[in-house]
């Protein structure tokens, strides 16, 4: 059996355990070792070894119930402190400050993780009534109007993959998706009324490089009471100027 250096070994071991972590941003689902296993073509002895050392570090927790494992506590906090300390979070505050108080409602920035979309930057609105933005949540890109920003300036093979009718949500229909993300594109921005949660409304506008790609989605969301579509549609300009501001910010 050939020598293998214990450096080498080391490296391998952590390759082999952030493979696992990243399953879950394939899916948000809880997965059992054996599936574990199964997606990473590593022995079962090995997976479970890998989750122990994980679990051990709170960047997995197994759930008693039904012995399947999900996200520990650990990915949120270093999530949390990403987000505080990039220069891109600390240009975007003020902007979305600004906002929250321009629309009195809650103002977050998303961007885009595979299929997916992630909230990594949020200013609450003051109002009693409001959308609570949790950081770090997962969403798909086909529901809400900041997923559907960010697919709508993603490329045409992200495009085509959001848009597989295994991934498309109940009820939505291919064609009117792409119409939708066509307007998106056209209009510059995209509203949304309890697509993904109950009693919520948002709008969202594109924060873009200097090449036209999407770096992030900023959006307004409030209580569909508040958020009218002529309440929104007044919160176009504001948003824009926002995301505008933003990506100057950002090209510095």
């Amino acid at each position: 059996m050939p020598h293998t250096p214990s450096g080498q070994t080391t490296v391998r071991a952590v390759e082999r355990a952030l493979d696992i972590l990243l399953l879950f941003t394939h899916s948000p689902r809880a997965w059992s070792l054996s599936e574990i296993a199964r997606a990473t073509g590593l022995h079962k002895s090995t997976v479970h070894r890998l989750l122990l050392a994980l679990q051990q570090k709170g960047f997995v927790r197994r759930e008693s119930e039904s012995d399947r494992y999900v996200l520990g506590w650990s990915l949120y906090g270093l999530g949390a402190n990403a987000a505080l300390h990039d220069r891109w979070s600390d240009a975007a505050k003020p902007i979305l400050r600004r906002l929250r108080d321009e629309t009195n409602e809650t103002v977050s920035l998303y961007v885009r993780n595979g299929l997916e979309r992630i909230r990594i930057l949020a200013v609450e609105s003051l109002q009693p009534i409001r959308n609570v933005a949790s950081v770090g949540e997962r969403y798909p890109l086909t529901i809400g109007a900041s997923g559907k920003v960010l697919l709508a300036f993603s490329n045409s093979a992200v495009i085509e993959a959001a848009c597989h009718p295994d991934r498309l949500p109940n009820g939505v229909r291919q064609v009117d998706l792409r119409q939708q993300l066509e307007a998106i594109r056209r209009e510059g921005y995209a509203l949304s009324r309890q697509e993904r949660d109950a009693g919520a409304a948002a709008i969202a506008a594109p924060v873009l490089n200097e090449d036209g790609s999407c770096l992030y989605a900023i959006a307004v969301s409030g209580p569909v009471e508040r958020m009218t579509e002529d309440k929104m549609r007044d919160m176009v300009t504001p948003l824009k100027r926002a995301a505008e501001e933003l990506s100057e910010r950002l090209a510095e």
